[in-house]
């Protein structure tokens, strides 16, 4: 007997392309049924005119900071809410524990709001060696390598970097961190060394990098680096490597906006004429200055002051981030970081703004493709073989949305929920029913296998 049968909703069905009616069954955490029959479970679950779709999959995420914050979730909370059921963190080389006391703490608290993994970051290695807007000596390099091998030892999925912060970092470096690592299931993420506006060589440096290592490669919130007037240029480099080579791939946020500290070279004077951003194109997320816009004055006094601010730079073309969304290659992540429960909207809307603006008021791509770049796409880079499909003995991670409700509710101002998502369930279990959290326990860290 099922545990569970979701009657009268449909689902993906990727390899048709299809979104496809039939009752979805649920046994031992597991899918164990799907078809048009109505067989005995011990719970029935009416979802007429929902879409029963794999629990959503952020392959590009910023993990709960235990070290700052307190042993707390609240980005993963907000992961829950907006229909996650697995997220990566420690992208753009930040990592912001040792992996070993981020899986404590999981432990500790007997469980996380959703399942983790998580990259080793190597600006954060570097830091801690001491080596922060220089270049590194051979003894730091080695005692870099040493830490992301005891790591992905651990369980890292991959090794994560983040140039544009640092870009002391020397490609060579880089490959240096990369060499010796012969397993083709590992992913590098990385954060490219600067905004493409006058030429893409940026993304020529990531490419170098793939083609010396044996490694997938995933090039970070592509909008964000390159949705400022070359991203035609940029996707014809990546969809032509793409085609021969699978490693090949990228993360797009479905925002016309980023975010990341006040302080980081994101935020340099230069970039101001390349991306034509101005002062009060940068909007601050945090007290003192919470909510806002900048001008010469207090952009200056924020970057001296308070340099770990969040701050956001409206400086996307929105037909690019459309470009890039649409494409036939790449993933929908939304690069969620906050500071003091605050920041960028794409924390707490990422995937309802994707299913809601992108698919169903603008028409940018049709349903099934969305769902399968949130689900299955993120699955098979990372392994998860079980994961990001409605299929016969795959996990019961699902995520049950009504596709002409679901919708983004969060703003630059405050990080509110979605609307329209009325289930999520983690390997079978209950944990949210229409925005009410049931149970925030149920995720675990998955190590890379």
């Amino acid at each position: 007997m099922l545990d569970l049968l979701l009657i009268n909703g449909s689902y993906p069905d990727f390899e048709k392309g299809e979104i496809i009616k039939a009752n979805i069954g649920i046994a031992s955490g597991k899918i164990a049924y799907i078809g048009n029959d109505t067989p005995e479970a011990s719970s029935m679950v009416d979802v007429s005119g929902e879409i029963v779709s794999p629990g959503f999959i952020d392959i590009h995420m910023h993990e709960d900071d235990f070290a700052q914050e307190g042993e707390q979730y609240i980005i993963s909370q907000m992961m829950l809410e907006m229909g996650v059921t697995t997220a990566v963190g420690g992208n753009c080389g930040l990592q912001k524990q040792s992996l070993s006391y981020f899986k404590e703490v999981i432990d500790k608290l007997g469980g996380a709001p959703v399942n983790y993994m998580m990259f080793t970051g190597y600006n954060s290695h570097r830091g801690n060696v001491g080596a922060v807007g220089r270049p590194t000596t051979k003894e730091e390099r080695d005692e870099i390598k040493k830490i992301i091998l005891k790591e992905l030892n651990e369980g890292a999925c991959g090794i994560s970097f983040g140039v544009e912060y640092d870009t002391s970092i020397e490609t060579e470096e880089m490959i240096y961190a990369l060499e010796g690592i012969d397993n083709p299931d590992l992913l590098v993420s990385s954060h490219i060394r600067e905004g493409c506006v006058d030429n893409i060589s940026a993304v020529d440096e990531m490419f170098e990098m793939a083609e010396k290592s044996v490694m997938k490669f995933q090039i970070s919130h592509l909008g964000s680096m390159c949705a400022m007037g070359l991203m035609d240029k940029v996707l014809e480099r990546i969809n032509s490597a793409a085609e021969t080579d699978d490693r090949i791939s990228y993360d797009i946020y479905p925002y016309n906006a980023f975010s990341t500290f006040i302080g980081s070279a994101a935020f340099d004077d230069e970039y101001f004429a390349a991306w034509g951003m101005k002062y009060e194109d940068i909007l601050l997320t945090d007290e003192p200055y919470k909510n806002m816009y900048c001008d010469e004055e207090l952009y200056r006094k924020a970057r001296k002051e308070y340099p770990d601010m969040l701050a956001v730079g409206f400086v996307m073309k929105d037909e690019e981030v459309n470009s890039a969304i649409s494409n036939k290659y790449g993933m929908i992540a939304s690069d969620a970081i906050i500071g003091n429960a605050k920041g960028h909207p794409r924390a707490a809307g990422t995937f309802p703004r994707l299913l809601g603006k992108y698919v169903r008021e603008d028409k940018v791509l049709p349903l099934v493709d969305a769902i399968r770049k949130i689900t299955l796409e993120p699955a098979k880079r990372l392994n998860l073989d079980s994961k990001g499909r409605i299929e016969l003995g795959a996990d019961a991670d699902i995520t049950i949305f009504h596709p002409d409700t679901i919708i983004d509710c969060a703003t630059y101002s405050e990080l509110l929920p979605p609307e329209g998502i009325s289930h999520v369930y983690i390997g079978g279990s209950l944990a949210l029913k229409n925005n009410e959290t049931i149970n925030n326990r149920l995720g675990r860290f998955i190590p890379h296998k």
